[in-house]
């Protein structure tokens, strides 16, 4: 399953936009550990 941006590529670091599209969080999704972690949240208040 693909998600967050960029759509286009698998891996690497991902963003989910949050909020309506006033903010998003910086993730990255490691399969292996079946897990993902969260790098950073930005909010445009």
């Amino acid at each position: 399953m693909k998600v967050g941006r960029p759509l286009d590529r698998e891996g690497g670091l991902r963003e989910f936009d949050i909020l309506g599209g006033r903010g998003f969080i910086s993730f990255l999704p490691v399969p292996r550990h079946e897990c993902v972690y969260v790098c950073d949240v930005t909010w445009y208040g």
